[in-house]
């Protein structure tokens, strides 16, 4: 500012800018003021005073509007304005005031800081305006100098400044939020750390190279195999499931690795590690690249983040260290069934139709059949639960089991109870869980799983959707694992002759939807 700074400002001066864009030609970086009044030299004049201004660095670039119908216009496409200079009188009397109203009601911006300027301020006499109207400021045209506008301004860029940093904070906290209620929903440690990756880039806006490691052995003495990588996007996406020290290029393993020995989040220009600590001392690092340096503000957000998901890492572990121990015993229980009347029978069948029948039901799902059945839960379930299916056949007599030739009708009816035994002892033990879980579906597989789609069927001589869908889909897998392997009174059939086979009962024996999903599948299902 120099000596004139006390002189009133508007004088008869033009600068002939048509667009309104004065300050440094770089845009990408600038307190955008926008002054709405409908004598262009008060333009000129603002524009003029303020053609040196600078804020942290930040020049101004302004926007010009000459009528509060074109500040509207303009609002709509312009949503990081810091500060409107307003005039009151325009088209009408009240222009100015009214498209005050306009912003705060209508387009809910709070944040714009708005400098009433009035040449008449009779019109808009200042303390009815500043209690009824939510203005920052308010000045008469006739008592504004340049040392008055400049630190007007500095102080409604503060205000905006502080204004939009609680926002951020808002916005990321209620982002962290959203995330870890999405995250926690996840039931697999690799759609986590997916999630992680997913949920930080968006936190921050940067991305999409990062990847996640999880350290499963010695890392800093250098074991190879003490760090892989759980999840990665971009440009690692690729390496999911790899040992890091073999895969990810060095100077991103160096950095990783440095995060790791620090044991603290660590910020460059171009990138972050982040390190996290589970609460049953795992260790993680997320390496994610920016092109930008960060924030004071995002790296309080990283750390909460950080913090909160922490314990997701543990959950997930936990989770899955369960599953597979039901996974085991699920099978060991199937395999115990199965050998009581096959002695040879091979150990991999249970996991084999726990395969085919997981391919089937998310095939259907992807076909969007029987939606209010296929749900998340089920999906997780069902091939585990048809791994049960034969459970009843451990209480059976292994001579009727075992034996190669037809079956007396008296044998057949004992045969057959293996599906009333095996639902009975699941049924019993389901009703010590809550929800639904592997041993519910377990045990209407158990049951229904040899009835038939045109009712002849059994034990119930269902009929058509009155079948458990989780049965139908068990009695495709079942019978198709049962053509292909060996059993006392036949060989296995030919891949292509049980795909035929299978075809031809859809409609009597199958469900008609179970099996066009199984064809879809059948190619994948060849044994090497």
């Amino acid at each position: 500012m120099t000596d004139s700074d006390d002189e009133f400002l508007f004088l008869d001066d033009q600068d002939g800018d048509g667009n309104g864009e004065t300050g440094s030609p770089a845009t990408g970086n600038r307190w955008k003021m926008m002054i709405v009044d409908d004598e262009p030299e008060v333009h000129s004049i603002t524009k003029l005073v303020l053609a040196d201004f600078a804020y942290k660095g930040r020049s101004a670039q302004f926007i010009s509007a000459y009528s509060a119908a074109e500040a509207r216009t303009i609002l709509e496409r312009e949503e990081d304005i810091a500060i409107i200079l307003l005039d009151v009188v325009m088209e009408t009397d009240d222009a100015g005031l009214q498209l005050v109203h306009h912003i705060r009601e209508e387009l809910k911006n709070r944040h714009v800081r708005i400098i009433l300027r009035t040449g008449q301020p009779g019109q808009a006499p200042e303390r009815a305006v500043i209690l009824d109207y939510d203005i920052n400021d308010y000045k008469a045209k006739t008592q504004l100098t340049a040392q008055q506008l400049f630190t007007t301004t500095v102080a409604a860029l503060r205000s905006y400044e502080d204004i939009m940093a609680i926002e951020m904070n808002r916005r990321g906290l209620e982002k962290i939020i959203e995330a870890s209620s999405s995250l926690f929903q996840a039931r697999s440690m690799k759609l986590f750390a997916a999630g992680v990756l997913t949920q930080l880039s968006g936190i921050l806006g940067v991305g999409p190279d990062a990847i996640l490691c999880v350290q499963r052995g010695p890392v800093i003495s250098g074991a190879a195999d003490g760090l892989y990588v759980l999840a990665g996007s971009g440009r690692f996406e690729t390496l999911i499931d790899e040992p890091a020290a073999n895969h990810v290029e060095p100077a991103v393993l160096a950095e990783v690795k440095r995060c790791l020995e620090s044991r603290s989040n660590r910020y460059a220009a171009d990138h972050c590690t982040l390190y996290i600590r589970t609460p049953n001392d795992r260790e993680n690092v997320v390496y994610l690249s920016s092109d930008r340096p960060l924030s004071d503000l995002d790296r309080n957000l990283i750390e909460v983040f950080c913090r909160k998901i922490s314990v997701g890492f543990d959950n997930l572990h936990l989770y899955e260290q369960l599953r597979r121990s039901q996974e085991h015993t699920v099978i060991a229980m199937a395999d115990l069934a199965e050998r009581a009347g096959h002695p040879s029978a091979e150990a991999e069948a249970g996991p084999r139709i726990a395969m085919v029948t997981d391919r089937i039901a998310r095939r259907l799902a992807e076909e969007g059949c029987y939606p209010a059945i296929l749900d998340t839960v089920f999906l997780e379930s069902v091939g585990l639960a048809a791994i049960l299916h034969d459970v009843g056949n451990a209480t059976l007599d292994p001579a009727i089991l075992g034996k190669t030739g037809p079956l007396t009708p008296e044998e057949r009816a004992v045969m057959q109870a293996h599906t009333t035994t095996g639902w009975d002892l699941l049924d019993r033990a389901s009703q010590r869980s809550e929800g639904r879980t592997h041993l519910h579906l377990g045990a209407e597989i158990a049951r229904a799983h040899h009835e038939n789609w045109d009712g002849t069927g059994y034990p119930d001589r269902l009929k058509g959707d009155a079948i458990p869908l989780s049965a139908r889909i068990v009695a495709v897998a079942d019978s198709f694992d049962a053509m292909t392997r060996d059993r006392p009174y036949r060989k296995a059939l030919d891949h292509d002759v049980a795909v035929a086979e299978i075809r031809r009962l859809s409609g009597s024996r199958f469900d008609p939807a179970v099996v066009d999903a199984f064809l879809a599948v059948s190619g994948s299902l060849r044994r090497g």
